[in-house]
């Protein structure tokens, strides 16, 4: 099986069936977990499947694999009052089992500034044979842009006919995320990127997971769509840092 494969089995047997038993078919015994959900190992996994609701359920988006890394983009219902959009990267390791795992979840958002949802969009990556080269323009517009926060080269990486956008405060456009951008200087929340963890990549999608500040320390998780050597549609999930984690291996 691809590791693909095994993380859709493993967390459809876990959490689509929620099933606490799928935690000895699919899950290491040096799990490490980096979500604020749950603490390291398999026992933790264990209890917190089995505490799930009757009602709780997954609605994939869109999955992504890149060797040993598969990052799902979906939608949880049932893990509170409201359903919470959601990236999770895992790691399998040689044997097939879930070793290591990364999330960010943030809440649904009805109407957004673009009219588009947090998740629609394209579902399966396409154009395999442009992986490396999708990776590097995003890797490069990280750096420079992102990080470096050089604006004038904005149009070197983004498509200024077709740009795509689903976080839930920007319109489409470059325009439209020229003016979600000022709002959110006015309020004190400044777009700063400090450090790239992760690059994924599989075609035409390429996640990149950052941390830095956006008011207060975050983690971005910033999933682009890449076409004809630009960037032409935008995904994302910000999410806080907490202060402490039931764990010692932080967000990253």
């Amino acid at each position: 099986m691809s590791s693909k494969d095994i993380v859709l089995k493993a967390a459809g047997e876990l959490f689509g069936d929620r099933d606490p038993g799928a935690v000895d078919r699919w899950v290491a015994a040096g799990y490490r977990q980096h979500s604020s959900l749950a603490a390291d190992g398999p026992e933790a996994l264990r209890a917190l499947v089995a505490g799930l609701p009757g009602d709780f359920r997954y609605e994939g988006a869109r999955v992504i694999a890149d060797g040993d890394l598969v990052a799902l983009h979906g939608t949880y219902h049932g893990f509170g009052p409201v359903p919470l959009v959601a990236f999770d990267l895992f790691r399998v390791d040689a044997e097939g089992r879930l070793a290591e795992h990364w999330d960010a979840l943030t809440p649904v958002v009805a109407d957004t500034a673009s009219g588009r949802s947090q998740t629609d969009g394209p579902s399966a990556p396409s154009d395999p044979d442009r992986t490396e080269a999708n990776r590097a323009l995003v890797a490069e517009f990280a750096q420079k842009v992102l990080v470096g926060a050089d604006y004038s080269v904005l149009t070197d990486y983004i498509s200024t006919d077709t740009y795509r956008q689903h976080n839930p405060e920007a319109a489409d456009g470059l325009d439209g995320f020229g003016a979600a951008a000022a709002r959110w200087a006015e309020q004190g929340r400044n777009l700063v990127y400090r450090t790239v963890h992760r690059i994924v990549a599989e075609g035409d999608l390429v996640l990149l997971q950052s941390e830095g500040e956006f008011g207060v320390p975050v983690a971005y998780w910033d999933l682009f769509r890449v076409a004809d050597g630009r960037i032409v549609e935008h995904w994302d999930v910000i999410a806080p840092v907490p202060a402490e984690l039931p764990h010692s291996n932080g967000l990253f």
